[in-house]
């Protein structure tokens, strides 16, 4: 672990390498799972805002889970996306290949809203854990993710470049070239 400004950072996501292969996995970490994406309490308001653009988008069965359950739902004092009957996120769609895409993301790369989807989404595999003093920044495995890391070994692609974007979306771009620094000593 090692500090960059207010967060405490795993060096696994300097480490371990990473790339999503969707034809191996289809997407499955929207489908599997025992709860929603997590959200954080400024991300509410922006689903409230934009989902009359997002709905048209969904499928008929997210949009009853979440006229049923809400755009969101609490979980263990939590904010997640609600899940269809327990299992895939209401806000799942799935391509012409059947593979699981974000009906938030698919709205967004149409242009018809301007918030790419939850960034606990956008980080994955990074986990954000917030704290009163600072946050903590890990990589997360998960057995169904094993086609990605196989993939980003063959590419050469660390967990911190996969996620690149993301992390510039949460933490600015000074803190990720940072980063970029201490990645390269650490790999010497």
């Amino acid at each position: 672990m090692f500090q960059l400004g207010k967060t405490i950072v795993s060096e696994d996501i300097i480490e371990k390498e990473f790339v999503c292969n969707l034809n191996a996995c289809k997407g499955v970490c929207c489908i599997d799972g025992e709860a929603g994406a997590p959200l954080n309490e400024d991300e509410l308001k922006t689903l409230m805002d934009i989902y009359p653009k997002v709905k048209p988008f969904l499928r008929p069965e997210g949009i009853k889970a979440i006229e049923e359950q809400g755009l969101f739902i609490t979980n263990e004092g939590e904010y997640e996306t609600p899940l269809i009957e327990g299992k895939a996120c209401a806000y799942v769609i799935f391509d012409q290949k059947k593979i699981a895409k974000c009906g938030i993301e698919e709205a967004f790369n149409k242009g018809k809203i301007n918030w790419k989807k939850p960034i606990s989404c956008h980080l994955y595999p990074v986990r954000i854990m917030d704290y009163s003093e600072f946050s903590a920044v890990n990589y997360h495995k998960w057995p169904i993710c094993n086609d990605a890391c196989t993939l980003g070994k063959e590419l050469k692609v660390p967990v911190y470049k996969f996620v690149k974007e993301a992390l510039i979306r949460k933490f600015g771009e000074d803190w990720y070239l940072e980063l970029e620094k201490v990645a390269e000593k650490h790999l010497k």
